[in-house]
């Protein structure tokens, strides 16, 4: 369930954890690289996401090089 009407969710895999819960991800479906921050109930809940976690990402219809992980699948 999308938190914007418009957002496009995808499923990739961390490739690198970086500074301020921010993450390199490959996506499965074109193997691209893209930026992903974790989203504020995740934040919250102290959802840990580590290297190799297979995640939801969710994308703004304006920017498709960054997104927010929504779920660690």
């Amino acid at each position: 369930m999308p938190v914007l009407k418009n957002a496009r969710q995808e499923e990739g895999v961390v490739e690198e954890a970086l500074p301020a819960a921010t993450f390199k991800i490959r996506l499965l479906k074109d193997q691209r690289m893209v930026h992903g921050y974790l989203a504020g109930k995740m934040r919250i809940y102290h959802i840990r996401i580590i290297p190799g976690d297979k995640v939801l990402i969710e994308f703004s219809p304006y920017d498709n090089e960054k997104g927010r992980i929504t779920r660690r699948l």
